[in-house]
């Protein structure tokens, strides 16, 4: 009976083990399981890291300023030049169209006149114009490559502060003659020109991917509400006091942010001396497998990048559309609408409000569609670049067609420029998600691109206006509206929403 009972009672004693350990092994790697998700899933959200007063949306709001006063400095110059040059020597002007009767309800106030004037023919204040321009382009992709590695703090903030700087000297290169003034603007224009891809380049360290088009959203929004102060601002400036007030306000305004720009900003979460540790590692451990640490920028891989000539084809043609009107939109205001110079500022304004409120609201919409209903990256860019590119396409070449109704022009060229602030969460941040490490660099090279319309766009638009006939501009804006379809089906053929192999260490794909 002894053997008997010993041999029943050893697989009873066995069985119990077995299961005991089988069950511990399961339980050991259940809770492995969880805690490796939830290392993975915790940066998505953002429940435990407050947006509100946190250091990302703080440099958020002084990225907003800065850009503000950036673009603030930049279009003044064409509000000022009006009323810097003798009326015998302004622009050669274009045949009035006498297609619509004058329009303007504007009582005539008394305006100050102390302002000097210069003898500058139409050429040369084409050329003072231009010369933003040529400085500009110079700048983006070395401004790129050295914000990869120095940091975007310094690079931005002096760039900020040396506009600001020439643009407070203005009035004296005006005086010493209009060589100085070319120069000055130039040099404007070099400064100004490394700070997108320096803005890039931060956001690279700085933006958890699943709040990009948030965050990058509020701080570009600040470039389109510049546009829309500055315009109708500097004309009453020049109309009540004297033009060289335009050039010291904001000249002095955008050294002033400088000196708040250095004191509170950081390159990276971990130098930042305010930041929670909640928000530092939330940041952190979003970005960890997205970022490069490799020394050297891979060229070759990078421009033989389709996803990189999808974002270059997309900004070029935008900004063929968006300096054109930028620099044409009062002329067409007053030559085919017949609005008079003060109602002109505060319209051709008008639709650059509406692009800030779309950008805005964009960024939000954007995000919350990646996050809360599982869109996947490149198809809310895609999504978001077509309506933001087709959309107001459709709507600028509508506008041709309304005859005098000066409502509804308004309301086209409005709604068309509005639409174009979906652009924000489409392409124009879609370096950040194809290689995060390398997004400085990529905006230099796409917007060195895109520098290339402002140019020559309104060039040949006026080239195409000397009647200003209502014809004459429908084919201005039919040229607008193709070269946004082009880009926008460009994009949307070869675009991407993942990091890039060449973008990562060790030659991985992530996906966002």
């Amino acid at each position: 009976m002894e053997p008997e009972e010993g041999e029943d009672r050893t697989p009873l004693l066995k069985e119990p083990r077995l299961d005991g350990a089988l069950v511990r092994l399961y339980l050991l790697l259940n809770m492995l399981l969880k805690s490796e998700l939830s290392l993975d899933v915790a940066p998505v959200g953002t429940g435990q890291v407050p947006a509100c007063c946190s250091a990302r949306y703080n440099l958020a709001l002084l990225a907003f300023f800065g850009f503000f006063l950036l673009y603030a400095l930049r279009v003044n110059l064409s509000v000022a030049l009006v009323d810097m040059v003798e009326p015998n020597t302004s622009l050669t002007k274009n045949t009035t169209s006498n297609v619509c009767p004058e329009h303007s309800s504007t009582i005539n106030t008394p305006r100050n006149t102390t302002g000097k004037k210069y003898s500058w023919d139409a050429d040369t204040q084409g050329w003072i114009l231009g010369s933003f321009f040529y400085g500009y382009i110079v700048t983006q992709i070395p401004g790129g490559y050295l914000a990869s590695k120095i940091g975007g703090k310094l690079l931005l903030g002096f760039g900020v502060f040396g506009t600001s700087a020439f643009t407070l000297l203005t009035p004296l290169a005006a005086d010493l003659g209009v060589g100085y003034l070319i120069a000055v603007r130039a040099l404007e224009g070099l400064g100004e020109g490394v700070t997108f891809p320096a803005m890039h380049s931060m956001w690279s360290s700085w933006a958890p991917p699943l709040e990009r088009s948030k965050l990058l959203s509020i701080s570009y929004a600040g470039a389109q509400l510049g546009t829309v102060v500055s315009l109708p601002l500097s004309g009453l400036i020049c109309y009540y006091m004297n033009w060289v007030y335009v050039f010291y306000i904001f000249g002095a305004l955008g050294v002033l942010w400088f000196f708040f720009w250095m004191w509170l900003v950081s390159d990276t979460p971990d130098t930042h001396k305010s930041i929670s540790h909640a928000e530092r590692e939330y940041i952190l451990s979003s970005l960890k497998d997205q970022l490069s640490t490799q020394k050297s920028v891979p060229w070759r891989p990078m421009l033989e990048s389709l996803p990189l000539w999808a974002i270059v084809v997309a900004h070029f043609s935008y900004n063929w559309t968006f300096y054109t009107l930028l620099t044409l939109l009062p002329t067409y205001m007053k030559e085919i609408l017949r609005f008079d110079a003060q109602e002109n500022g505060f319209l051709s304004a008008l639709p650059y409000f509406g692009c800030w409120l779309c950008i805005i609201l964009s960024g939000q919409i954007a995000d919350y569609l990646r996050e809360k209903q599982k869109f996947s990256t490149v198809c809310v860019r895609k999504c978001f670049t077509l309506i933001g590119m087709i959309g107001p396409a459709v709507f600028l070449v509508a506008a041709g067609f309304i005859g005098c109704n000066y409502a509804l022009a308004v309301a086209f060229v409005t709604i068309s420029t509005t639409l174009g602030g979906f652009c924000t969460s489409g392409y124009s941040i879609n370096h950040l998600d194809i290689a995060p490490s390398y997004a400085g660099i990529l905006l230099g090279i796409t917007n060195s691109f895109a520098t290339i319309p402002g140019m020559v766009g309104p060039v040949i638009a006026k080239s195409l206006t000397h009647n200003n006939t209502v014809g004459e501009w429908q084919t201005v804006f039919y040229i607008a509206a193709s070269i946004n379809l082009f880009g926008a089906i460009f994009f949307a053929l070869f675009a991407s929403g993942e990091v890039q192999d060449w973008a990562v260490s060790g030659y991985h794909l992530h996906r966002n």
